[in-house]
This record gives C-alpha cells, sequence and structure tokens, in this order.
C-alpha cells in the first residue's frame, strides 16, 4: 500500500469526505461551516473529456454554506503526494468548477510530502492582466500536514488530527503509543462512529504504521479494537446489513436492504476505494434484484 500514491490519493479523499467538519474545524478555524454535498459523479459526468485524467485522482468537489450565508461554495480540494507546483492544476480545474456550477470556487491544495521545506510552494496563479491591475492572481489555500507535530496532533480531541498524527512530523514520538491513543479514542467514540469510519481508521494505520503487525494486534486486542470490520465485504455486509434492517422495517420490503447495499457501494466508488471494475461486478446483481422487485 505505502508504494501506491493512487491508494493514498482515495485514502485522504476517504479521510475527508468522513470527517467534513472536523477537517474544516482544524484548518480553518475561523470559518463557520454549515450544510454541505459532495458533487463529484455529478462533476465528472457533465465534463466526459476530463474522465480519463482524474480517474484515480483525489478532486473533490462540493457545495457548502459559509459563515451562516445561504450563498453556495464550490469546494475544490486537490492532494499532492509530492513537492510539485500544483498552480497551473488548480487555476485549470477551479474553471472548470466555475463552469458546472457558475458559483465561487474555494480550492486547497494538501501537501503530504516528506520533503522539508526550505521555500513555500506557491499559493497563487497569475491567469490575467488589464492597465489598472497589472497582473491578476487567482489564490488558493495550501495546507502542509508535515508542518504539524505528531505529538500535538494526538493530543487534540478531533479523531482526524489523531489520525493526521501518522503522517505529521513524528519526531520526538513512540510510534506505538500513537496507534495506541487512535484506537483508544476510537474505542471510546465507537457508538458514535459509522462503519465507514472505522473502516477507515483501520486502512489508515495500515498504510501509515510504523510498528510491526504483532505490535499492532496486540494493541487492538488491549483497547478491544480487535473486532471491527477489517474489510470492505464486511464493510458492505454489515452497512447493508443494518440499513435494510432499518429501512426493510419502515417499509416492509426488500427494497430498503438492496438499495442500502447499493448506497454503499457507490460511496465505495465514489471514494475510489473499490475500482469501477469492481463496483460495476458488486452492483450488477443488486440492480437486477431491485429491478424484479419493482416489476
Amino acid at each position: 500500500m505505502k508504494n501506491n500514491p493512487k491508494t493514498h490519493d482515495a485514502l485522504f479523499k476517504w479521510l475527508i469526505t468522513s470527517f467534513t467538519e472536523e477537517f474544516f474545524a482544524h484548518y480553518f478555524p475561523e470559518i463557520e461551516i454549515g450544510q454541505y454535498r459532495f458533487i463529484d459523479k455529478e462533476f465528472i459526468s457533465k465534463y466526459e473529456a476530463l474522465k480519463e485524467s482524474l480517474k484515480g485522482d483525489l478532486f473533490l468537489v462540493m457545495e457548502i454554506e459559509i459563515d451562516g450565508q445561504l450563498r453556495e461554495t464550490v469546494i475544490q480540494i486537490e492532494h499532492q503526494s509530492q513537492k510539485e507546483d500544483m498552480s497551473k492544476r488548480v487555476f485549470k480545474y477551479a474553471c472548470y468548477a466555475w463552469l458546472l456550477k457558475e458559483k465561487p470556487v474555494w480550492s486547497i491544495v494538501i501537501y503530504t510530502d516528506e520533503a522539508v521545506w526550505r521555500k513555500q510552494m506557491p499559493d497563487s496563479f497569475w491567469f490575467g492582466f488589464d492597465r489598472v491591475h497589472k497582473k491578476q492572481l487567482y489564490y488558493f489555500d495550501v495546507i502542509k500536514v508535515k508542518a504539524e507535530k505528531s505529538a500535538d496532533l494526538i493530543k487534540k480531541h478531533s479523531l482526524m488530527c489523531k489520525l493526521l498524527a501518522l503522517k505529521a512530523d513524528d519526531k520526538g514520538t513512540d510510534p506505538e503509543k500513537l496507534i495506541y491513543e487512535i484506537y483508544l479514542a476510537a474505542d471510546q467514540m465507537k457508538d458514535k462512529l459509522t462503519n465507514d469510519q472505522l473502516l477507515l481508521i483501520e486502512q489508515w494505520i495500515n498504510a501509515y504504521k510504523k510498528v510491526p503487525d504483532k505490535a499492532l494486534e496486540s494493541i487492538k486486542k488491549e483497547v478491544k479494537m480487535d473486532m471491527i470490520a477489517t474489510t470492505i465485504s464486511e464493510h458492505i455486509f454489515l452497512e447493508g446489513k443494518n440499513k435494510g434492517r432499518s429501512e426493510g422495517k419502515a417499509e416492509g420490503k426488500t427494497e430498503g436492504k438492496i438499495e442500502g447495499k447499493i448506497e454503499i457501494l457507490e460511496n465505495l466508488f465514489l471514494q475510489k476505494i473499490l475500482t469501477r471494475e469492481q463496483f460495476e461486478k458488486a452492483i450488477e446483481p443488486l440492480r437486477q434484484q431491485l429491478k424484479e422487485l419493482m416489476e
């Protein structure tokens, strides 16, 4: 997993979609975030030519309410695992986002590279010129995960911050203690966490842990987190079962159970945890069952 940058893109996208409020509260505490929705599928379907270029990349687009205002803003989030100037790409896709929604665009680049920055990466792109203002610049926010200390992040109440401690500057910290604190917090919050979030925790720790598997299993047993769903198949089964139970009971039909599983698969595909081939293979029999029930 550590050698596949696309996997890391998917994990960071999953992190933000699972802990959206915590993400904005941590990095932009001065901004109040209201209602929001993700519009990835709508974006990519509108721009057919972009499907291949965006395939496998982290490109989150969402509409969001800011500071209590009813105006909608499109949030564009890019993840970059190497030190590279992203300004041209950010502006290019910000233009696409504006064309789709015709609403203000807020662009954010998240760097998770290991390099020590002596010079900051650009946070603007020169896109225009006029005689009064001269250069016209498009500005965007830059987040450098490695700029934060793991020792500080692990102390925060936010579970997202605790997870980021595994990617931040961990000098002077005990890698086993970091993982212990994450699992302990997850166990204490288990009743409030979804199976989707629990699965993310497991996948995230497996990707960024710096301890042997034996030590990891020992920690999980100690904090009683060794029974959580750790595979996608278990996750789909549990979510489909739970969602089907609640919806099926209310409707008195089997449709709720099937629709619940379809929704889970769509979310996993959106988060790029499932490939298109895996998604289509898993969802086709469910669609067929649903069609037969509706006839």
